[in-house]
């Protein structure tokens, strides 16, 4: 286990509109690297960078056209290596973007591998055995290739998905088991593409889809945990401190495959979606937990959680997040208190937290924009940083129709700059609250989790970590909960007070209490 991940706080960085250094409307690692002390000044001593390889850009990065090679857009190799040297001497690791089941249609593999003649690609990708064989179960594209079948992609027809076999086959005729040569060749072949990176200098990967490799699979996917051990036996011997971060949602399971640590994501139903997303189907109206009109029940999300944590502790890590390049921002449905409680309780939970460019200074989610490169309803969330009152926020000098994705430019559209002077703005605020995560061990990634009160659709929610007390009440209303307990407040937004065994929280409150030895 990387030691370094006890105390990391990450900061995600969607390149294409965090900062253009050359005026051309994009965001680039040059920008990126100019924006490394704003980003220490957070008290983030990570960074996840979205993807920066070679691409058509059909799914904004996420179809490699080629693993081994930086987008022109963004600069070359040359500058994502300057990129890690100077981030490693502020302190800060950088996980790349790993994209391991599927490349763009583009990439040379692939070239190779649809073409009539047999080569050393052919297995690379999952083939029909002829033109005339589409399962219907299986997203295949068919008939437009020279080679004699029909290939299956990952989701956007322009993601050919990569053969490491199938767990369940129901076609021997063209489903290979994930231990054929061709799908360990294409294991191997993901395992050089982390070598190649590792060596450049960076400290490890956020993998995409990392539960898709191998189809045919369901509930812990066996067969895809296979290979992920395989990946982290290979990092333990050759890069001992270099981690990797799943997209899985299933932290008992990713966890057990390798991981060192995995997101709780947005997913309909689960624990994350109860706290800061749940909403009316029909209505609209917002029954998050963190919600400000109290719909929430705090029961439902320990009930998932408590089981993860457990299943987890010791062996790896829970990753929340604020947000991220594929969710909408909370403020979507949060105003900016809501917003800014809801991000503070992020900080003050075990395991490694992510922080989404942009939430630290409660950037919208801007409605109505057109899809770019594959983003569609998660356009929104993707907008340019918006650092200063200057021309597009300070984000480019590029004129406005020639950027990226349109700057906000509503009138109350925030920036750094007007944050930076408020003391009570979400940027100051979660400055204060990551350094509290820094400054003791009992906050930080290893910590205990122990509830103190919580009660079926009752707030407060309380809970203990070391010598820590975090209450938390979100609603509009005053709460109350039995209290006893002594100490000093460390952190807080909004009032409470505690007296005759009791604390009651005014509207809207969270406090970190440290408490008497």
């Amino acid at each position: 286990m990387p030691d370094w991940l006890k105390d990391a706080v990450f900061y995600e960085i969607y390149p294409q509109t965090f900062c253009d250094s050359n005026g051309d409307g994009i965001g680039d690692i040059k920008g990126i690297r100019s924006k490394l002390d704003y980003v220490k000044s957070l008290g983030c001593n990570a960074i996840w960078l979205n993807p920066v390889y070679d691409s058509p850009f059909m799914d904004a990065g996420y179809d490699v056209r080629n693993y081994y090679k930086v987008a022109e857009r963004y600069g070359t190799n040359e500058d994502l290596k300057q990129l890690f040297d100077a981030a490693h001497e502020k302190g800060i690791r950088i996980l790349l973007d790993l994209v391991p089941g599927h490349t763009s249609d583009q990439n040379e593999w692939f070239l190779q591998s649809k073409k009539a003649e047999k080569n050393e690609f052919s297995g690379r990708y999952i083939w029909t055995d002829g033109v005339w064989e589409a399962p219907p179960q299986y997203r295949l594209l068919c008939g437009i290739t020279p080679r004699d079948g029909n290939y299956m992609v990952n989701f956007f027809s322009s993601q050919p998905a990569l053969n490491y076999g199938f767990n369940n086959i129901t076609h021997p005729a063209w489903q290979k088991k994930p231990s054929d040569p061709d799908c360990i060749a294409t294991r191997e072949a993901l395992k050089d593409i982390m070598r190649f990176w590792l060596n450049m200098g960076c400290d490890g990967f956020r993998v995409d889809m990392a539960d898709s490799l191998v189809k045919g699979e369901d509930g812990e996917k066996p067969e895809t945990c296979k290979i992920w051990k395989n990946v982290r036996e290979m990092l333990d011997k050759e890069y001992p401190q270099a981690a990797i971060v799943s997209e899985w949602c299933n932290p008992k399971v990713a966890i057990g495959a390798g991981f060192h640590s995995d997101f709780y994501l947005d997913h309909d139903t689960n624990g994350y979606r109860m706290l800061f997303r749940d909403k009316d189907k029909k209505t609209g109206e917002c029954k998050a937990i963190f919600g400000k009109n109290g719909k929430g029940d705090i029961t439902k999300f320990l009930e998932e959680y408590l089981d993860d944590l457990k299943g987890t502790k010791g062996k790896g890590y829970i990753s929340f997040i604020t947000c991220n390049h594929d969710t909408p921002r909370m403020t979507k449905l949060f105003t900016q208190l809501e917003a800014k409680i809801a991000y503070s309780f992020v900080f003050l939970l075990p395991g490694v937290p992510f922080l989404y460019y942009g939430d630290e200074i409660g950037m919208s989610y801007m409605e109505g924009l057109n899809s770019k490169e594959g983003g569609y309803s998660r356009t929104g969330t993707r907008t340019p940083m918006q650092w200063d009152n200057s021309v597009n926020h300070g984000f480019s000098s590029a004129p406005a129709d020639e950027l990226y994705l349109p700057v906000d430019t509503s009138e109350n559209a925030v920036t750094v700059e007007d944050c930076e002077k408020d003391p009570d703005s979400i940027l100051n605020t979660l400055r204060k609250v990551i350094d509290l995560r820094h400054q003791y061990e009992d906050l930080q990634s290893d910590g205990d989790f122990e509830v103190v009160y919580a009660e079926k659709n009752t707030y407060p929610f309380i809970f203990k970590r070391g010598d820590f007390i975090i209450a938390v009440n979100p609603t509009e209303k005053e709460q109350s909960a039995p209290f006893e307990y002594d100490g000093e407040t460390v952190f807080a937004i909004g009032k409470t007070s505690v007296d005759g065994g009791k604390i009651t929280m005014l509207p809207q409150s969270l406090e970190v209490i440290k408490l008497d030895k």
